[in-house]
């Protein structure tokens, strides 16, 4: 009996010499081979129609003729993606084909994968997507989060070889070809984020190159750092414009947006620090008149447009890199009704006087379960950040109203002293979940409490009764 092993062709590789992430294969028996090397093969005709025409008489070729005729049913490995723990993957490249350097984290959502990429929070960041099979939606016009795919690279365990969407306009392939991002797939994304969460974030090169060594590609991500890097600056609009479009009605699912009955819209100064459209077409939605203004914009320019409330947006990187927008929120503070999210929340953080940290490999998904304290209410939200707001640094006056259940960290705060509230994921999240939309409205109802001056609340009370008129 001879033992043969059947598994991916591209497994990954290790300079360190560590299986632990390789693929894994099954084994099982057959027969041992009667023919000697050198035999003949017999191919016998397809059909009987073949032997009437003549054709009857079998060919013949040798073994080796027989496997170098055929082409192989795989792709080979044209693609490398190597981590600075000195662990090398092999896989098949899409999208462009050069090499790019970034901060490798994963994603747990299932759904999305346009969105994701299409995030300018990940700016900086090589995306792995724990879902195995990508692509096979491709890619439409409506569900782009901003502009551009603002993320390094992509790692999948499969790409899709079949796009099937009544809204698909390009593969996904042909969309990072376009996007000049680059792909690999075929590397077991299961064995990598096991080693993330293991080992933290990491640095990592993805490159189709191969005149680059495996040693010179480990020394290129271990001499990267995204840590300090001013990632916002540069994907910040340059001049302040005015947002119109809203949630479109098929998709509205809020009771509150669509009970609204013409209800005087509120005049909302959004900042961009990387800012995601549907969290602009949510504050439409809600009835407002949006502006939004660049990251550097200042306060009193801000004061100028007589807002009735602020927003602070989402963003790639390290708050501390930026302390331009934290003098600026710092400024506005108590002023207005303010909101931030992600990089916002982290940002009113350190407006409100305490420090931010970074987590070992961030969260990164649409699935994070967070609990709003003062109710109990369980809520499941879609999350990106790789930074998070130390509580014990916080002062007196500030609440921690919401904890991220996965690992305690803080997920929500309200200063209600200075009317602003913030939470470190997404309550706009497309195409979901949606738990979380509710914060858009509570933000609205400080903005009319402050306007009826009635001051502003706490987070106990506003929770209290959105969480009554729910249940």
């Amino acid at each position: 009996m001879m033992r043969a092993s059947i598994g991916p062709s591209h497994s990954a590789q290790s300079v360190t010499s560590d299986k632990a992430h390789q693929l894994p294969s099954c084994t099982f028996f057959l027969p041992k081979p009667q023919q000697r090397k050198g035999t003949q093969l017999r191919i016998r005709p397809a059909s009987r129609w073949q032997a009437q025409a003549g054709r009857s008489r079998p060919a013949t070729v040798t073994r080796a003729e027989s496997r170098s005729s055929e082409a192989a049913p795989w792709v080979k490995a044209d693609a490398r993606l190597v981590l600075a723990d000195g662990s090398v993957w092999r896989g098949r490249a899409f999208g462009a084909t050069d090499t790019e350097i970034g901060e490798v984290v994963f994603n747990t959502s299932i759904t999305g994968y346009e969105e994701i990429m299409t995030d300018p929070s990940y700016r900086g960041q090589f995306v792995v997507f724990t879902h195995p099979h990508i692509g096979n939606v491709g890619i439409n016009v409506e569900d782009a989060e901003s502009k551009q795919v603002h993320l390094n690279g992509v790692i999948i365990r499969d790409l899709s070889s079949v796009v099937s969407n009544y809204r698909s306009k390009l593969s996904l392939d042909e969309y990072l070809k376009k996007q000049n991002v680059r792909g690999i797939a075929n590397v077991d994304t299961r064995a990598i984020t096991r080693r993330l969460r293991e080992a933290g974030n990491l640095n990592g090169v993805i490159t189709s190159d191969t005149s680059k060594s495996d040693e010179e590609l480990i020394a290129m991500a271990k001499g990267w750092n995204i840590v300090g890097q001013d990632l916002i600056t540069d994907i910040s609009i340059k001049e302040p414009y005015e947002w119109k479009d809203s949630t479109v009605e098929e998709w509205e699912f809020s009771p509150a947006v669509k009970g609204r009955n013409g209800t005087e819209p509120l005049h909302i100064v959004a900042f961009d620090f990387g800012c995601k459209n549907n969290i602009l077409r949510r504050l439409a939605s809600f009835g407002c008149k949006v502006t939004v203004v660049p990251s550097n914009y200042p306060a009193s320019k801000v004061m100028d447009l007589n807002p009735d409330g602020i927003f602070l947006s989402n963003g790639p990187g390290d708050p501390s890199a930026v302390p331009y927008a934290v003098e600026t929120v710092q400024e506005l503070l108590g002023q207005k009704p303010m909101f931030g999210i992600c990089m916002g929340h982290q940002l009113l953080g350190q407006a409100f006087g305490g420090k931010t940290f970074k987590l070992k490999f961030g969260h990164h998904g649409g699935n994070h379960p967070v609990r709003h304290n003062a109710s109990g209410r369980i809520e499941i939200s879609a999350q990106n950040h790789n930074y998070a707001v130390d509580p014990q640094t916080l002062p007196e006056g500030v609440e921690v109203t919401h904890i991220n259940l996965n690992d305690g960290t803080c997920a929500g705060m309200v200063y209600a002293d200075k009317r602003a509230m913030a939470i470190q994921y997404h309550p706009e999240a497309s195409p979901g979940p949606h738990d979380s939309d509710v914060c858009f409205e509570q933000f609205m109802d400080m903005i009319r409490k402050e306007k009826q001056g009635k001051g502003g609340y706490t987070s106990s009370e506003t929770a209290a009764e959105h969480v009554g008129a729910k249940a």
